[in-house]
């Protein structure tokens, strides 16, 4: 058996995606999940059902916050290449249960960190966040911009997770890049999210709520274009920017082999354009409950991704309207509507 590729978060939405990915490219795979209920641990059992019947994947449930099951796993494996997604995710139940942010995002990505640093890993790619962009408001979000005011505890891990790499990068020579994703939509995908929350609430007669009065516009990204991109960065490793220079620091690049991408459709849609499109693919009406904005909330994103263009001639592209009908799709057949 090939060294195998490890991704943290194989059970996770975009785990998954980007496991079966690999496995599909003909890539070994070890899989960790703590499978923990933040939503229903049986969507997660069900996309490992589907990882697991491929025989070239390996599941261990471990805790990333488990320090010594961890060094373990990365002393066993010696693994090259490290795909990191796995996280306490959610901006809203940052607000509510923010320790949770802290042991899984900070202290776990440490232990990440402390496994390839040991095994010597050659690439590790990890999962930041389009909400380290916070208070920004110049659109398109640029990796040149500065991030330096979150809006939320859980942009602010993420923004920390970048910190950490790049200290990881300096000491130790470790290539490190950060994927800033862009609202994640697709099969699979998760309950507390706006595509599956809007779904289950037109098909059972239930109002939807739209924040800000409806007045949001995201930048939604079909996953399997973020498997795609994933999959396609694993093998381009970070490597020093010889021309950086700390009288004027670019905050994408570093004399360390530490890079940072956004992974976004670069194409930002009106929320009220996706309750229509899920209007006309369901087939029914959708009720609208207008609120004010979130705390922690951001009105509008969009990513500009010419630097993941240059680095492996592949952005996301699909079309909303496309991406919605797959994600219907797929919603219907798992409920059995």
């Amino acid at each position: 058996m090939a060294v195998p590729i490890l991704v943290t978060g194989a059970a996770g939405f975009i785990g998954f995606h980007v496991a079966w990915r690999l496995l599909q490219d003909g890539r070994d795979v070890i899989g960790i999940d703590n499978l923990n209920a933040y939503y229903d641990p049986k969507l997660k059992e069900a996309r490992l059902a589907e990882l697991t019947r491929h025989g070239k994947f390996r599941f261990y449930k471990l805790d990333l916050g488990d320090r010594d099951g961890m060094a373990a796993l990365f002393a066993d494996h010696g693994f090259a290449q490290v795909i990191h997604l796995a996280a306490q995710a959610g901006v809203r139940h940052s607000i509510s249960a923010p320790h949770d942010y802290i042991d899984s995002n900070i202290c776990g990505f440490l232990n990440v960190l402390e496994g390839c640093r040991h095994a010597r890993t050659r690439h590790l790619l990890y999962a930041s966040s389009s909400s380290v962009y916070g208070a920004n408001t110049k659109m398109p979000f640029s990796v040149a911009q500065n991030v330096d005011h979150p809006l939320s505890l859980y942009g602010a891990c993420k923004k920390a997770n970048e910190l950490m790499a790049h200290a990881y990068a300096h000491l130790f020579g470790l290539p490190v890049t950060g994927l800033r994703f862009f609202t994640v939509y697709g099969p699979w995908g998760r309950p507390d999210m706006a595509m599956w929350l809007f779904a289950a609430a037109i098909l059972e007669g239930r109002p939807i709520k739209l924040f800000n009065g409806g007045n949001m516009r995201r930048d939604f990204t079909y996953v399997d274009d973020v498997a795609v991109a994933v999959v396609k960065l694993i093998d381009h490793a970070a490597q020093a920017d010889t021309a950086w220079s700390g009288d004027d620091p670019d905050p994408a690049t570093s004399r360390a082999p530490w890079r940072i991408y956004n992974i976004g459709n670069h194409t930002p849609v009106d929320l009220r354009e996706v309750v229509r499109l899920l209007e006309t693919v369901l087939g029914k009406t959708a009720i609208p409950e207008l609120l004010p904005m979130q705390p922690g909330d951001v009105r509008e994103t969009c990513a500009d991704v010419e630097d993941l263009r240059k680095a492996v001639g592949f952005a996301p592209n699909t079309p909303i309207a496309v991406g919605i009908k797959q994600f219907v799709d797929w919603f219907r057949a798992y409920h059995g509507i």
